[in-house]
């Protein structure tokens, strides 16, 4: 029952709608209910396995293969999920009569935020998907740090013999969010162009591509605009030729645009934003977490193979473009904890949202990024730009 129960609260929690977020803020509850170390694994990988469910279908697409590698790597990414959780579980509980289990005092509430920790920060941050703790932003809207740590405070209660106060708290302050919920708007002449070009996006480097894109650019920025943001991989590779030929597009206007693109070297490449005005062209964001397997793959790297995306991981947390503090976020750190909150640390004016989601065709993979950049946005109240392909 509490495995079953898990898979749902996983599956709903992160099935992509925003509002329902704080349904996750009831798994640290049935972890702790778990009579062994075994069921509290067991729980922990029905939670996380059901919340990560569109994986496999994602990756086949991506790899254009069957599902067996997804399903494999599905199952890889849940064992440090659940392998952290069954080594924090409240060990010495397991010799105590049955009535008893599951009413852990102090000790399994330090556990608990010990593990909401750990799957915040590398190494086992780095699958830390469906994190609890995004919920915050629905929860206490505005509270910024003081939210998030009443949500960790939430989450330890949760473990705890007081689960059902904290429960029907946490259920007003959640009804209270959903009547009054507007979704974070982007600043003023601020513009985000959602594509829908499938995989070809930033795969057709042809001069006929960039003009399209150029003209689509022009189009949408309406009087006001300054600031416009394409997304992941709209530029596909950054070579002195493109960057001249946007430039050049860009004379005459006060247009910057924030787009993403590929910098490579011999070594791999870098995921990056680039800003592009009629003044010049420069890198503005390395990302710090990519995609792993698909695009980050260290292992090339201590072979001497070379290749994959570089991870940057705690670099560039805000960058500064026209008198505005950004918080980048590309595509998979809108999923997982460390990036989001260092980006915070630096009290960024706006959270700039990109992705390239063609692979998630089938699944709720980019709704559920969409809703987790805008949990947070909503958390510290800073507005939000999305720009996604689809």
């Amino acid at each position: 029952m509490l495995i079953a129960m898990s898979g749902v609260c996983g599956w709903v929690g992160w099935s992509g709608e925003v509002l329902l977020l704080p349904v996750a803020m009831v798994f640290p509850s049935l972890w702790a209910t778990s009579g062994s170390r075994t069921v509290a694994a067991l729980v922990s990988a029905g939670y996380f396995l059901a919340a990560s469910r569109g994986l496999p279908q994602g990756v086949a697409n991506f790899y254009a293969a069957d599902l067996w590698p997804g399903l494999l790597l599905w199952a890889a990414a849940s064992l440090s999920f659940a392998g952290v959780h069954a080594v924090f579980w409240e060990g010495h509980m397991e010799g105590l009569p049955s009535e008893k289990k599951g009413r852990p005092g102090i000790s399994r509430a330090a556990r608990y935020l010990t593990v909401v920790t750990l799957m915040g920060l590398p190494p086992f941050g780095i699958t830390g998907w469906a994190h609890p703790l995004t919920a915050a932003g629905v929860l206490f809207p505005g509270w910024g740090w003081w939210g998030l740590g009443a949500a960790a405070a939430g989450l330890a209660m949760m473990t705890s013999r007081y689960w059902p106060i904290t429960a029907i708290a946490l259920v007003g302050l959640w009804l209270s969010s959903a009547a009054t919920w507007t979704q974070p708007p982007p600043p003023e002449g601020w513009k985000g162009i959602n594509f829908a070009h499938g995989q070809d996006l930033g795969r057709d480097g042809s001069l006929n591509h960039h003009r399209d894109l150029i003209a689509t650019v022009r189009a949408a920025a309406g009087a006001g605009t300054r600031f416009v943001v394409l997304p992941e991989s709209a530029l596909g590779f950054w070579t002195p030729t493109v960057a001249k030929l946007w430039q050049q597009s860009l004379r005459g206007s006060d247009l910057v645009v924030i787009a993403g693109a590929a910098a490579v070297d011999a070594g791999g490449y870098d995921n990056v934003m680039v800003v592009i005005s009629p003044d010049g062209t420069h890198v503005l964001y390395r990302e710090r977490m990519p995609v792993p397997v698909s695009m980050w793959q260290p292992w090339r790297g201590w072979t001497g193979r070379g290749g994959g995306a570089r991870a940057h991981f705690f670099n560039n947390p805000a960058v500064e473009i026209g008198g505005n503090r950004i918080a980048p976020l590309v595509c998979y750190e809108q999923l997982i904890l460390w990036p989001v909150l260092q980006s915070m640390l630096h009290s960024p004016d706006v959270v700039v949202a990109t992705g390239n989601g063609w692979w998630t065709a089938g699944t709720s993979i980019v709704a559920i990024q969409q809703a987790s950049a805008a949990a947070w946005a909503r958390l510290f109240d800073v507005p939000l730009v999305n720009a996604f392909n689809i």
